[in-house]
């Protein structure tokens, strides 16, 4: 785990938890946003590379708690278009 802080300087670093020091230090606004996109792409990539399941599990695993069976069918139906 780690957190962010705002150093005297106005830039950004990162204290990491695991290894109790300063991990990233001088970064600006941006530089730490694009660090946290890189993270989240690598992510999402990782994802759709070993993590997607079938379609069918999809319908399978519905249960109508939070959504009607009939919305749940309508919107179905449009994932189902081709």
């Amino acid at each position: 785990m780690s957190f962010i802080s705002r150093q005297k300087n106005g830039l950004l670093c990162r204290f990491s938890t695991v290894i109790d020091t300063v991990s990233d230090y001088n970064m600006t606004d941006e530089e730490y946003i694009e660090m946290c996109a890189q993270k989240a792409r690598e992510e999402a990539q990782e994802t759709l590379k070993h993590s997607l399941r079938p379609f069918e599990e999809v319908k399978a695993s519905f249960v109508p708690t939070n959504m009607s069976r009939d919305e749940f069918n309508r919107i179905l139906r449009l994932m189902e278009k081709e």
